[in-house]
């Protein structure tokens, strides 16, 4: 059975033909699934840039379960290991896969971007070497947190972000919360938060942010918002991750940074965005880099919450269930303009 995503904010409970096993392949019993930021958007439009739900879809992508079954080639998984999932599958064979960036693979497929099905289901099948044990300390929850941490950890070694790297973080959602957090574990000394929501700016406090500064979303506020930004540094602002992904945004986190450095764009809120590009990165040599998704981010992922680097516990604010009454409930908190950061379900 798989939770069905059938029509803008409608959800039904209904069965689900798996895939067979391969020989190198799992089948897992998926435990937990977190809503993340694009399932919301394809839950409430149908459509993430251009990624469109043509027909009906299982949403879902960060997820960990139990090992019930292995493909005969697979050697280092066994049934009962608990397992934290990388949910893209690519081809390997291409140039940016035989160069480590599978993440380019022009033939990429990720659980819940249409016309892939995703992983709010019973069981799912998928490529073995994509499943990462967990170790005995961590939860299934905690397993599931890897895919969202691993869009933070990918950001960070795109922005090259160390020990001599103040960061401003724009946006306080969970992929900004997480990007603070790998900043952190990668050693930033200083680290400033832009939010439009108090709850979201305690909670950047509560995990160690050095400051925080609540934004509009007027673009008319941009200038006034950067001065403030700048005082609470106190600092050079070497790299800005926009972690939301409009003109305002992205204006801010161009004149935010400092000349010379970095702009590292995480959110996709709007495929075409208005900045000034010229004044910043031509003239002021800003860099601006992107990233789509994650590469070999998993086994870091893992030992960063094992080793009490990074604690994702705090993020995760509420639970529901698998059947239809809840899994509606579920995408309503998270598409609501309330207090959730990150929601999860327990199957």
């Amino acid at each position: 059975m798989a939770i069905w995503l059938v029509g803008p904010k409608t959800l039904q409970i209904q069965p689900y033909k798996l895939p067979p096993l391969g020989p190198q392949d799992a089948r897992i019993r998926i435990k937990a699934v977190g809503i993340c930021g694009t399932d919301v958007h394809f839950f409430k439009e149908l459509k993430v840039g251009d990624y469109i739900v043509k027909k009906p879809i299982i949403p879902g992508h960060e997820c960990a379960g139990i090992v019930e079954e292995v493909g005969a080639d697979v050697k280092h998984l066994s049934p009962g290991d608990r397992v934290a999932i990388e949910p893209s599958i690519a081809c390997w064979q291409c140039h940016s896969c035989r160069q480590g960036r599978y993440n380019m693979c022009p033939d990429l497929k990720i659980f819940s971007l249409p016309p892939v099905n995703g992983v709010l289901a019973n069981h799912i099948v998928h490529p073995a070497k994509n499943c990462f044990k967990l170790p005995d300390t961590l939860t299934f929850e905690e397993g599931a947190m890897c895919e969202p941490l691993s869009c933070a950890i990918h950001a960070c070694r795109r922005a090259n972000v160390g020990v001599e790297t103040n960061v401003l973080v724009v946006g306080a959602g969970p992929i900004g919360l997480l990007t603070m957090l790998a900043a952190q574990a990668f050693g930033s000394p200083r680290i400033v938060v832009l939010g439009i929501k108090d709850s979201q700016l305690e909670v950047a406090k509560t995990l160690g942010a050095d400051g925080v500064v609540k934004v509009s979303r007027n673009i008319d506020d941009v200038e006034k918002e950067v001065e403030e930004v700048k005082n609470v540094m106190g600092a050079r602002i070497d790299v800005s991750f926009d972690c939301v992904g409009n003109s305002k945004t992205m204006s801010t986190s161009l004149k935010a940074t400092s000349s010379g450095g970095r702009v590292c764009l995480i959110g996709i809120r709007n495929v075409n965005l208005t900045a000034p590009l010229t004044d910043n990165i031509a003239i002021r040599e800003v860099d601006l880099v992107g990233i789509f998704a994650y590469t070999n981010t998993w086994p870091l992922a893992i030992e960063l919450l094992r080793s009490g680097k990074i604690d994702v516990k705090a993020l995760i604010t509420h639970r529901f269930g698998f059947s239809q009454k809840e899994a509606q409930e579920a995408f309503e908190t998270s598409a609501d303009d309330g207090n959730a950061i990150q929601v999860m379900f327990n199957l």
